[in-house]
């Protein structure tokens, strides 16, 4: 019998964005493959470590419910349009670690 105890891989995701060379290096891999849905997926995972939508949203200033319809499937347009922009120059976004 395994005693081995598992871990959710989600839960450990969720663990090691926590810290911020980990997320940042996790949102630029989401970006590197130009999928708006992929990096904002990758950065709903990045809030939920962060302390969820409402820290988010207190930090930021926003509401809830703009940052939930930003994090959607559908996303930010403006997001969308800007990344097609960068990608016909040859160029992409890159997420860097803010030192504060």
């Amino acid at each position: 019998m395994n005693t081995k105890k598992s871990i959710d891989y989600q839960e450990y995701l969720i663990e090691s964005l926590k810290d911020p060379a980990e997320a940042a290096g996790y949102l630029n891999a989401a970006l590197e493959g130009g999928d708006i849905s992929v990096f904002l997926l990758a950065l709903q995972n990045v809030v939920q470590a962060r302390g969820g939508v409402a820290a988010i949203a207190k930090k930021t200033h926003k509401s809830r419910t703009s940052l939930y319809k930003t994090l959607s499937e559908k996303g930010n347009p403006y997001l969308e349009t800007t990344n097609a922009i960068l990608a016909s120059l040859g160029m992409h976004f890159k997420i860097v670690q803010v030192c504060n």
